[in-house]
């Protein structure tokens, strides 16, 4: 299905997007959401393109899986509900603080040695009842902290020192940029730091939908097909109550998803069909709707789907309008197998 050659790096250069959205209100366009969206058939082979798909870019959190399949070939026994933690943009819930306490404890160390920027819980709700308590940022309230555990765990298991685990030098580091570039199947163009402080890799939207396609369609047992079942059988550890990533999961059979900041999202089904999404000035409300429409193009049924429209736009408290994906994406003759 996929070669297993790696090619040269994506084009550092300004993304060429596409309108990929429509914010309607009482029946003309009132703004445009632009971006980029793809969508990888069965046979790896793109089906449909809007926008840029090979420029590089930096896929944000929705490159989580691909560092928890790092991990695991590196000898990460993980497995459940703490392997799709490892993956997890959490909410900061309780249960999400335990799981990263959990993971700590197996590697016989504490929360001291994490290197994850504090934060409040990313959870609104969440973040809330910290306000009203009186609590302050933390390590592991942090979004990433799930993922910064399971490296240090990491790093245990394989003798690597654990000061400096986040330079893009370090043996860990080292570790997870080979596994990008053989799941994505290209060269990383860029590395900087990302939200949490850990390395973050540039490829091309192109090659995010590659890698998670990989991980959906690889054979049992494998290190790619443990994450993808530990995030499916576990989706809101990987997220949170409410959210609508783990939303999209329980309601497509055998999907894995996951989104990222700045507008990005990658789903991917079991049979290799995959879409991967980025709206380019970062918008929230637009990655969704336009998610789901690529899903539906794909041959997702549209029933499954009728939940992730996108929020209504009110007036006066009453909807007027709402984000539309544009027509393009609307979906095609294809045969529904989810």
């Amino acid at each position: 299905m996929f070669s297993s050659s790696v090619a040269d790096a994506p084009l550092v250069r300004e993304p060429l997007h596409a309108p990929v959205a429509h914010l309607i209100r009482g029946g003309l366009v009132e703004g445009i959401h632009y971006g980029s969206v793809v969508i990888l058939g069965r046979d790896g082979e793109v089906r449909f393109q809007l926008g840029d798909i090979e420029a590089a870019f930096y896929p944000r959190s929705a490159l989580k899986p691909v560092q928890a399949v790092a991990m695991v070939r590196a000898g990460l026994p993980l497995d459940g509900e703490l392997l799709s933690l490892t993956a997890a943009s959490h909410s900061g819930e309780e249960r999400h603080l335990d799981g990263a306490r959990r993971i700590l404890e197996l590697a016989g160390i504490t929360e001291d040695a994490l290197r994850n920027v504090p934060d409040m819980p990313f959870g609104p709700a969440v973040r809330d009842e910290w306000i009203r308590e009186g609590r302050g940022p933390s390590r592991l309230a942090q979004n990433c902290s799930g993922k910064h555990a399971a490296m240090l765990y990491t790093c245990v298991l394989n003798d690597w020192p654990l000061n400096g685990y986040l330079d893009p030098a370090h043996p860990l580091q080292q570790a997870i940029a080979e596994i990008v570039e053989d799941l994505t199947g290209q060269r990383i163009a860029r590395v900087t730091v990302d939200g949490c402080g850990a390395p973050l890799f540039s490829v091309s939207l192109h090659g995010l939908a590659r890698a998670a396609a990989r991980i959906t369609s690889a054979a049992p047992g494998t290190p790619e097909a443990r994450v993808a079942d530990a995030m499916r059988a576990h989706p809101e550890m990987a997220s949170g109550a409410g959210r609508d990533v783990a939303a999209l999961m329980k309601a497509v059979p055998g999907l894995l998803a996951k989104d990222g900041f700045e507008g990005v999202e990658v789903a991917a089904l079991p049979d290799g069909r995959a879409v991967a999404v980025k709206i380019s000035d970062g918008a929230n409300r637009a990655r969704i709707p336009v998610a789901a429409a690529a899903l539906a193009r794909s041959g997702v049924s549209a029933e499954l789907l009728t939940e992730f429209q996108g929020e209504a736009l009110l007036g006066g408290g009453v909807e007027v309008g709402s984000v539309r994906p544009v027509r393009s994406l609307d979906p095609v003759s294809v045969s529904a197998c989810a």
